[in-house]
């Protein structure tokens, strides 16, 4: 059983708020709420933030538990996605986008807590730039156009490798193009598409930058 600490309770107040926004609105909020007050506990375990309230029976039993229930939520996505593409509704799409976030933040987070920032930003930019490039090929398909359009990916995999010999110069670059790159969705106006656009964008961008940035001031051991 979870102790009755500083977490119990903000879990349990994020729990009867998202119960009275439930009964009240109906809005989707609740539910996020919900999963937050269930998952913050062994989220702030996990990235070793209170350590010192979770035994260690909890952090075996958040472990397993967490793994058991992402390999079923990977599973299950491709289900889906396998489904909703046989019946033509592109809706798959957003499935293959589940499976690629939520395999690619495992293995993000893989590197991060062992405090291997330089790699961490590296499989960061990585990732963005083959999503990019992905995209764009799902799109066009094979043509000159998927070149074109892929561009901009294939360019972060090239500043990516710049980043194993030059992570500091990299990282700052890497904080210019993002603010650049927000100013320019931003303008065309605060849509909730380009909101979400900027955030998709802006914050593995920017974790990517502060990760080089942080590689070069720590001098991490365990460096090429």
């Amino acid at each position: 059983m979870f102790k009755r600490d500083e977490i119990f309770w903000i879990a349990a107040i994020l729990f009867l708020i998202s119960i009275v926004l439930a009964v009240s609105t109906g809005e989707q909020l609740w539910l996020f709420l919900m999963i937050a007050s269930y998952l913050i506990r062994p989220t702030l375990a996990s990235l070793g933030i209170t350590r010192g309230i979770v035994d260690e029976r909890q952090m075996t039993i958040n472990y397993r538990s967490g793994n058991i229930a992402f390999a079923a939520m990977i599973v299950t996505s491709v289900i889906i996605s396998i489904v909703q593409s046989a019946k033509g509704d592109h809706s798959w799409e957003l499935f293959n986008i589940v499976i690629i976030v939520g395999v690619a933040s495992k293995a993000l987070f893989n590197v991060l807590l062992v405090k291997d920032y330089k790699e961490a930003g590296i499989r960061i930019m990585m990732s963005i730039g083959m999503l990019m490039v992905l995209f764009a090929a799902l799109e066009e398909g094979l043509s000159f156009n998927t070149l074109m359009n892929a561009s901009p990916g294939l360019a972060i995999i090239l500043v990516s490798l710049l980043a194993r010999i030059y992570p500091k110069p990299v990282g700052i670059l890497i904080f210019l193009a993002t603010a650049a790159l927000e100013f320019v969705i931003l303008k065309k106006g605060f849509t909730i598409g380009q909101i979400a656009t900027a955030v998709i964008i802006g914050v593995p961008m920017t974790l990517a930058g502060a990760s080089l940035l942080r590689s070069k001031i720590s001098g991490d051991a365990n460096q090429n």
